[in-house]
């Protein structure tokens, strides 16, 4: 069964907003860091896992970041705030526009230099 939750990283200002697999393996993972909650990451494992089978792998996680590379029961000292898949998809799909536009915005000013 899937389960969706958010859960917060004090050390570095990051909410984790998760989508796990019934064994627990992050499907898809959104990162909001500072009191903004500015979008650091958006990542799906299916997109990540073919990236990394079409050799383009760095521009993935360049525009989208990873998931987590262990399952959720074997994070360290997290509180998950259990969210609804309606919850997690208005944050996932804001998350998304906001790395692809940060994404082009960065290559407009590598390609103005």
């Amino acid at each position: 069964m899937t389960r969706w939750f958010r859960t917060y990283w004090a050390e570095e200002d990051v909410w984790f907003y998760v989508e796990a697999d019934a064994d627990g393996w992050v499907t898809r993972q959104v990162e909001l860091r500072g009191p903004l909650e500015k979008p650091i990451a958006a990542a799906s494992l299916a997109e990540w896992e073919a990236a990394q089978q079409a050799g383009s792998l760095t521009d993935y996680e360049a525009t989208f970041g990873a998931t987590a590379e262990v399952p959720v029961h074997e994070w360290d000292a997290h509180e998950p705030q259990d969210l609804t898949a309606e919850q997690f998809e208005i944050v996932w799909l804001t998350a998304r526009a906001t790395c692809r536009v940060l994404s082009r915005t960065e290559i407009s000013k590598i390609s103005l230099n």
